[in-house]
């Protein structure tokens, strides 16, 4: 049976690659995931692009465990030497946008609902949901479905990790930054100008050190990733426009880190949003110590995934590689899945 998933999972997975789902345009994605449970008699439900479905056992009382990925992607960049609509297979490696993030961990983890689906009494009861607009962070995405859905005690996450467990996984704030000045005409004296400021407030950010520094995803990391100001050679700006980008670790709140640089920095800083918390499980939690005795890994990831959306516990685990994501001619190796559909059964197996 599972040499059939496997193989009945990659031609989901070819499918979805050849169908176009940039984030909240995953209408087509979502039809092709619904025909996977139409073929497998599997009851499912659609909210929006996110398409679900419970255990065939679902019994109210017991501890609920969601398996969630995305089947959504960004737009591939001008690199692509290959069609990334194409989906092909070259020396074991599946090409096309999507294939690595997350189309492999999804794919896998539809295989892994549909094998336990009607698994008889088990510990947890199973909801699979194949959501959209992770990659845009988009309000009808997994944190919508949630409103739906009952209350889930751990999650599944279904992102690149090359099966090894991501335990820990850091938050993002993003902040809108603003150095003051004087705007006044260039052939003018101004000792107020803001551009000028610039070099010092830099510096400020690169040597800013945050005093708390966790075990599993190490020190947060603040990058300024953008500056913009002016638009006449022959006008100083009034201000300089900043964006910085904050991986924050689980020993601070996105809250914490709002108030201590607003506290701290040189220039006016807003936030975006403080929704995507640092997320973790227990390492005593079942799946942990599970996956460390199938030889997984544990580790901290300093990458963003529909973790933060969660309350609950929540393991980031699948097939792919994460530094393959959103790169040109993506790909995941065919045997990645067949690993990841593996690991993930004997996984459940151990604990359902």
């Amino acid at each position: 049976m599972n040499e059939v998933l496997t193989q009945e999972a990659l031609a989901l997975l070819k499918d979805l690659i050849s169908i176009q789902s940039f984030s909240s345009e995953e209408q087509g994605t979502a039809e092709r995931i619904e025909k996977w449970f139409t073929d497998h008699d599997i009851p499912f439900m659609r909210e929006n692009n996110n398409v679900y479905a419970f255990n065939h056992t679902f019994e109210e009382g017991k501890p609920t465990l969601l398996l969630n990925s995305h089947h959504d992607t960004v737009k591939p960049n001008s690199a692509y030497t290959k069609d990334p609509f194409q989906p092909h297979v070259e020396d074991g490696k599946l090409y096309g946008l999507g294939s690595n993030d997350a189309g492999g961990p999804l794919v896998s983890l539809i295989a892994l609902f549909t094998h336990y689906y009607e698994h008889p009494n088990p510990k947890y009861n199973l909801i699979i949901a194949a959501t959209a607009e992770e990659e845009s962070s988009g309000p009808l995405g997994l944190n919508s479905l949630l409103k739906t859905l009952p209350p889930i005690d751990v999650a599944i996450v279904g992102e690149p990790t090359l099966m090894q467990l991501a335990v820990a996984e850091k938050g993002l704030v993003v902040f809108d930054g603003v150095i003051s000045g004087t705007a006044s005409h260039a052939a003018h004296p101004n000792d107020d100008n803001p551009i000028m400021k610039l070099p010092g407030v830099l510096q400020w950010f690169n040597d800013f050190e945050f005093e708390k520094v966790s075990d599993q995803l190490g020190p947060v990391k603040m990058t300024v990733t953008q500056v913009s100001a002016g638009k006449q050679h022959n006008v100083v700006p009034a201000e300089v426009n900043l964006v910085i980008d904050v991986r924050v670790n689980d020993r601070y709140t996105n809250q914490e880190i709002v108030d201590l640089l607003q506290k701290e920095a040189p220039c006016k800083l807003t936030p975006r949003s403080i929704d995507l918390n640092s997320s973790s499980i227990p390492l005593d939690h079942e799946l942990v110590t599970t996956g460390i005795e199938l030889g997984r890994k544990p580790y901290g990831s300093p990458t963003l995934s529909d973790q933060a959306k969660l309350s609950c516990p929540s393991l980031k685990l699948g097939p792919g590689d994460s530094t393959r994501s959103h790169t040109a001619n993506e790909y995941i190796h065919v045997s990645e899945i067949e690993e990841g559909i593996s690991i993930y059964i004997n996984l459940l197996n151990e604990i359902l």
